[in-house]
C-alpha cells in the first residue's frame, strides 16, 4: 500500500456524493465546497495494518490536519476507520456507532440549534466509539457507555497529556475532554 498524504480539491463526484448526506440538501446553497479540501491520510488500524483514510476539513486547517495525521502515523497511533460521513448518509450516530473518525459534516451540536465546529470543517473526531460524548447524562454513541469511565487504562482512550492530545494541542487545536459544559472525548478543533 501507498502511503499517503494529500489533499486536493472536492470535484464534481465527490459533490454529488455528498449531497444529501454531509450536505443536507437545504443547505446547498449555504455550503461552497471550494472552500474545504478531500484529505486522504495513512493511518494505522486497530489491526496493526496500515489502511487509507479519507477527511474533508476547511482549507485553512487542511494543511494542519495533514501534518497531525503524518505525526500520527509516525508513531503508530491506532485509528480505527477513517471514512466520509457521506458512507453513513451523513447520520453522525451511526458514524459513531460504528467507531467511525471523521471531519466535515453540516450538521447541529447534538441537543442544540447551534452549528457544530463540524459544519465549518474545523473538527475532527477520533474513535468515538472509545471517546464517547456525554451531556446531561447523555452518552453518544449510545453503545459507547461502556467507555464512559475515563479512569480506566485503555489504550483506545483519548486523555489529557497522551500522544493524540499532544499533537493536535501543538497545532492549536483544543480538545472536547476538557470542556466544563460537556465532555466529548472524541472531539477536536481548531480554536
Amino acid at each position: 500500500m501507498n502511503i499517503e498524504f494529500t489533499k486536493n480539491k472536492i470535484d464534481k463526484e465527490l459533490y454529488k456524493k455528498m449531497v444529501g448526506k454531509s450536505i443536507p440538501t437545504e443547505y446547498i446553497n449555504v455550503v461552497n465546497v471550494d472552500n474545504y479540501s478531500y484529505l486522504k491520510v495513512a493511518h494505522y488500524g486497530f489491526d496493526d495494518k496500515i489502511h487509507l483514510g479519507e477527511l474533508i476539513v476547511a482549507n485553512e486547517v487542511a494543511d494542519d490536519v495533514i501534518n497531525i495525521f503524518k505525526e500520527l502515523y509516525d508513531i503508530r497511533y491506532k485509528i480505527e476507520k477513517i471514512k466520509l460521513i457521506d458512507e453513513y448518509n451523513g447520520d453522525d450516530n451511526l458514524s459513531m456507532a460504528d467507531n467511525n473518525s471523521s471531519g466535515f459534516n453540516y450538521r447541529k451540536i447534538p441537543f442544540k440549534e447551534t452549528l457544530s465546529n463540524h459544519a465549518k470543517g474545523i473538527a475532527i473526531d477520533i474513535n468515538p466509539l472509545y471517546n464517547p460524548y456525554i451531556v446531561d447524562g447523555k452518552v453518544l454513541p449510545g453503545n459507547g457507555k461502556d467507555y464512559v469511565d475515563r479512569t480506566i487504562d485503555d489504550e483506545r482512550f483519548i486523555k489529557k497529556g497522551d500522544k493524540i492530545y499532544n499533537i493536535f494541542i501543538k497545532y492549536g487545536w483544543s480538545w472536547g475532554g476538557e470542556w466544563t459544559h460537556a465532555k466529548d472525548y472524541q472531539h477536536f478543533e481548531k480554536i
